[in-house]
């Protein structure tokens, strides 16, 4: 169980005044939040999250939630007695893993957070690629690392054609905030299993979002010393990828980062999921909590 924060009255004041400038600049704003790791399976973080959300759409900014759900899918294989099998990392899904991956994200995971967020104040709603003919994909196409010329096939995990962002502003327009399960639909009506953090970036680019947010179980960017580097342009990424300072799981993760904020996202956060309140401290106070990443 994570601690809450102890914070001096004197400090609590300033923390509010730091945060009316930022509240001034992101109103009306929209953030596309990538909610994973520890914050979404630690009941406290869990609560914390959902009232970060909630508080940052009572004050003008209209976040959008994108989540995932590994190790959810990979509990409710267990049960069933099926062993996931991954090739490059990427999750190889049949029609019978797909199932579980559309009951596991639209439904316990979704609805989990759905109830957190209006258990905090809010009104939340759930949606997949389906609702609102909103997110269409198509098949992966993943060629073997050493070899290009041989693709593997792992099933139906999803490479997006489009995302149709209506239904999403129109959640907004009434005030509510979209919880969004990373399962996109093909031209058979067909389901696809999609990386949440290609969604979240996707997403961001395609509603021009202000920022956007990915939760993560680490500090943010560290170099090669193990330091954060909290400040980091596109092209500054670019080089910390040729170096291979960024490298294994964060590749991905860094990779759509980069595209959303090429993409014309203003800002994107790495912020450590671990520490309450970490999200909010991030936006609305002068203090880092993370790295960003600016697109110039």
């Amino acid at each position: 169980m994570t601690e809450p924060l102890k914070i001096a009255p004197a400090d609590k004041a300033n923390i509010l005044s730091q945060a009316l400038p930022y509240i001034r600049k992101f109103h009306g704003k929209t953030m596309v939040i990538k909610y994973g790791g520890n914050a979404m399976t630690e009941p406290a973080l869990q609560a914390a999250f959902a009232e970060d959300v909630v508080m940052l759409k009572l004050v003008g900014i209209n976040p959008v939630v994108v989540h995932g759900g590994g190790p959810q899918i990979e509990s409710a294989l267990k049960r069933l007695g099926k062993t996931g099998h991954f090739i490059q990392g990427m999750r190889v899904t049949d029609s019978e893993t797909m199932e579980v991956v559309e009951w596991v994200l639209a439904g316990e995971v979704q609805q989990d957070i759905v109830g957190l967020i209006n258990q905090a104040g809010g009104k939340a709603v759930g949606l997949t690629g389906r609702d609102g003919a909103f997110i269409r994909a198509q098949k992966l196409k993943m060629a073997d690392h050493k070899d290009p010329s041989i693709m593997h096939d792992i099933g139906q995990v999803g490479d997006i054609l489009s995302i149709d962002p209506s239904v999403v502003k129109a959640l907004q327009d009434d005030a509510f905030i979209p919880v969004i399960s990373p399962i996109g639909y093909g031209d058979q009506n067909e389901s696809y299993n999609i990386n949440a953090d290609v969604v979240a970036s996707k997403l961001a680019s395609v509603l021009k979002a202000e920022k956007l947010m990915l939760l993560t179980n680490t500090p943010g960017v560290l170099d090669k010393q193990g330091q954060l580097l909290t400040n980091l342009s596109a092209r500054e990424i670019d080089a910390l990828f040729a170096d291979g300072t960024i490298s294994g799981g964060m590749l991905p993760k860094i990779s759509g980062a980069l595209d959303a904020a090429k993409s014309g996202v203003n800002s994107v956060h790495i912020v450590d999921g671990r520490v309450p309140h970490a999200m909010l401290l991030e936006i609305l106070t002068d203090t880092p909590y993370g790295t960003m990443i600016r697109s110039h």
